[in-house]
């Protein structure tokens, strides 16, 4: 399984971007996918997830209202769509597919595969 995570960059408080994350070596449109992050100094915390049909969607608390997670299944591609940012999303921001089929993306401990992430940074 390849993510490639793209979409990242410097940002001010206030704006947007929008992360797109490209998937190959997997029949995508089985499987669950999530967006992760990581800041400096910090562990990795769950942001997002989408079901394998796009039924289903989780946030953190901290993003729900700010950030939309969606997925192109004919791109085998899930975004990321973040608004309304602060200082303290930034963070690498990483993709990963769960690992068992048909999943709703609600455990993180099922997401095994990872992408190399993009770096999201929000200036106050």
């Amino acid at each position: 399984v390849q993510l490639q995570a793209s979409g990242g960059g410097l940002v001010q408080a206030g704006g947007s971007l929008r992360l797109s994350c490209v998937a190959s070596g997997l029949s995508f449109s089985d499987y669950a996918m999530g967006w992760f992050r990581q800041a400096p100094g910090k562990e990795r915390e769950f942001v997002a997830s989408i079901s394998w049909n796009g039924g289903k969607t989780t946030y953190r608390d901290s993003v729900k209202g700010r950030f939309t997670i969606s997925r192109d299944n004919a791109r085998n591609t899930v975004l990321l769509q973040m608004n309304s940012l602060k200082p303290e999303d930034t963070a690498v921001y990483y993709c990963a597919a769960d690992s068992v089929r048909y999943g709703l993306g609600m455990i993180e401990g099922l997401f095994t595969s990872w992408g190399q992430g993009t770096l999201v940074t929000v200036s106050s």
